[in-house]
């Protein structure tokens, strides 16, 4: 399956490989390049060579080498550690004639490119073949091993004589393939076994290529592999022969309808074993693959977003999600488990939504299970956020449409001021307030989590998303996005930290004089920032722990605040009594309504009455410059009419 593999020409489209060779003074550093280059051994050799460029067509991958010398004297340790910065691959010498060059390998050198952070292949190369003293009965293997498992970077050892010209192209060819096809994201050679990311790559191929999803590939559908892999078809006897190795090593990689899935992987890890690397890379590159296994950056197209705009998954990439919800809820009870979850996205790098800020977003049952619309929610989050990361993902697990078709811009939020309606399903608000006022509480009711009496400090942003049914009998996403105290100074350095925000809320204690203070405080800061950078947003306040009693003062100063900014009544909550006041349903209506609710600060209002007098100012300049051009042009036609009766 593999014969094609050196048909194939620059398979990663790399301009050219940089080598850059290494290694104690005498080691044969410049004669290894001058052989290489010249294919003749130098009788005199200088100090230190220029870059030396290899034929492009001396290795099957026609890619450029150039080789880059290094000088071995003290004083010029920064210029050799800036090109060994520069290099796609390392070649580091020693002299099989003085072993204290050896030891100066594990002592020295691959120390100090780690040191130097030079995250590389390197190619151990033991020149002087020819002087090394023929009673030595030790192997290269034997002498190797140990330092192989020190330094995992390690990808080839090689012995070679420039002399007797033994092994010298085989150097560069070893240290050209160790950049297009590198062995680390593949396999693990502690284990033997193909990497996680690799296999999960893999599948995602098998899963494209099985066209009649009986989880296996029949000859048409192996011989279609190869062609779109190595633009060749298989013979039949071929078919069998790949079949029969398969099936000799592994009996489940074969069945009645043909090669498995298991079978499959095993055949790569075969070909990496064999080193034929080539093969598994170039079967990843013509199915999108870079070299960290996941889709290459031009697969998925660039999409330019106004800071004011947001993105949201089309109708058709909603349907496809709700065709693999269904497939992937075994047992049809309306509720992925964490296995099914995982199990969808076993064709993805790594799960997307574990860890922050889409782990802990969504509502789940006690047993971790997402319903449709705790699903729904997730994708939304993760479109919202990091709309190119979506895409991919959906790629990842199936989606065979034009990226481009899965995801749509929404209209300026200016716009929809203009238009006194929002056009989004998925709305963002964020929620203010200082310490123990409860915002955590009302996230965690907002995914159908208990009421805690024990308080935990949010540290940083937090998510929490789910479905809402509007009053008009629709529905629309809410991803509430709880904002620390302490992050909101941090938030509004930025002028377009608004732009993503559709609505604002503005959570206190009812309880505590000093957290109202605050929230409104804030509330001030952020009215003031929207005015400023013309991202205003429409605001509520939210009273929570209603089933406390309230300052003294509370309904009176809140009442003042509300009124005094223009904008509605704060609306009290209680999570610990399960008493919301409609509160999710009121903030998804404020956010359709982003030409309300939009608070004004003294500041703001004196500037809006300033604009208004420079107006009318202009509007009287211009009503009166309009009087008197009226006036000199009837007072010219009077003067024209008296002349002519005269």
């Amino acid at each position: 399956m593999a014969r094609a593999f050196a048909e194939t020409v620059n398979p990663c489209g790399r301009s050219g490989v940089r080598i850059v060779v290494a290694g104690d003074r005498g080691t044969g550093k410049s004669s290894l390049i001058i052989t290489a280059a010249a294919e003749t051994f130098p009788p005199n050799v200088p100090p230190l060579l220029p870059p030396t460029r290899l034929p492009e067509d001396l290795y099957p991958d026609r890619v450029p080498i150039t080789i880059i010398d290094t000088p071995s004297r003290a004083e010029d340790s920064n210029r050799v550690a800036e090109e060994l910065k520069q290099a796609d691959a390392v070649v580091l010498t020693y002299a099989c004639d003085r072993p204290e060059t050896l030891d100066r390998l594990s002592t020295f050198w691959l120390p100090h490119l780690r040191k130097l952070e030079v995250k590389v292949p390197v190619i151990v190369v033991g020149c002087k073949l020819d002087l090394r003293d023929d009673n030595q009965q030790v192997s290269l293997e034997q002498v190797m091993s140990p330092i192989m498992q020190q330094f995992r970077e390690i990808e080839t050892c090689i012995e070679c004589s420039a002399l007797r010209h033994i092994q010298v192209p085989e150097v560069f060819y070893y240290a050209q393939k160790a950049v297009l096809h590198p062995t680390a994201p593949l396999f693990d050679q502690e284990s033997q076994t193909l990497k996680p990311r690799c296999v999960r790559a893999l599948k995602r191929i098998f899963i494209l290529c099985d066209h009649d999803r009986d989880g296996a590939l029949s000859d048409a559908e192996l011989n279609d592999f190869q062609v779109k892999c190595f633009n060749a078809p298989l013979q039949p006897s071929e078919i069998v022969g790949v079949k029969k190795v398969v099936e000799e090593k592994i009996a489940e990689g074969v069945n009645e309808r043909g090669l498995t899935l298991t079978g499959f992987l095993f055949l790569h890890a075969l070909f990496i074993e064999k080193g034929r690397l080539e093969t598994t890379w170039t079967v990843l590159r013509k199915f999108g693959y870079n070299d960290d296994i996941k889709l290459a950056d031009e697969l998925i197209p660039p999409m330019k977003q106004a800071p004011d705009q947001s993105v949201e998954l089309t109708t058709e990439a909603i349907d496809f999600l709700k065709g693999i919800f269904d497939a992937f809820d075994g047992d049809g009870d309306g509720v992925l488990k964490p296995r099914e979850i995982e199990e969808l996205f076993s064709t993805a790098p790594e799960s997307p939504w574990t860890g922050t800020p889409y782990e802990d977003a969504a509502e789940k049952n006690a047993f971790g299970g997402l319903s449709l619309d705790a699903f729904f929610s997730e994708w939304v989050l993760m479109t919202r956020l990091n709309p190119r990361f979506s895409v991919e993902n959906l790629i990842y697990i199936g989606y065979t449409g034009d990226p481009s078709s899965a995801i749509r811009l929404t209209r300026k939020r200016r716009l929809d001021r203009k238009k006194q309606k929002s056009d989004r399903n998925v709305l963002q608000c964020f929620v203010f307030g200082p310490r123990k006022a409860g915002k955590s509480a009302l996230l965690n009711s907002f995914i159908g989590r208990p009421c805690s009496d024990i308080y935990n400090p949010t540290t940083e942003d937090r998510y929490a998303v789910n479905v809402v049914d509007t009053y008009m009998g629709n529905k629309k996403y809410l991803i509430l996005r709880e904002i620390p105290e302490d992050g909101v100074r941090k938030l509004l350095v930025n002028k377009e930290s608004l732009a993503a925000c559709d609505i604002a809320v503005f959570v206190h204690d009812r309880s505590d004089e000093s957290s109202w203070k605050t929230a409104s405080e804030l509330l001030v800061d952020i009215a003031g920032h929207g005015e400023d950078t013309g991202f205003e947003v429409p605001c509520l306040i939210v009273a929570a722990k209603d089933d406390l009693d309230s300052f003294s003062m509370a309904i009176q100063e809140s009442t003042r605040v509300s009124q005094d900014m223009g904008i509605e009544a704060p609306i009290p909550i209680s999570v610990k009594l399960g008493d919301f006041n409609n509160v999710f349903r009121r903030i998804v209506t404020a956010a359709e309504q982003p030409h309300l609710s939009i608070p004004e600060t003294d500041a703001g209002r004196s500037r809006k009455q300033y604009h208004r007098l420079i107006n009318r100012s202009l509007m009287c300049v211009s009503v009166g410059a309009a009087v008197i051009v009226v006036g000199l042009a009837a007072y010219r036609v009077y003067s024209a009419r008296k002349n002519a009766s005269s």
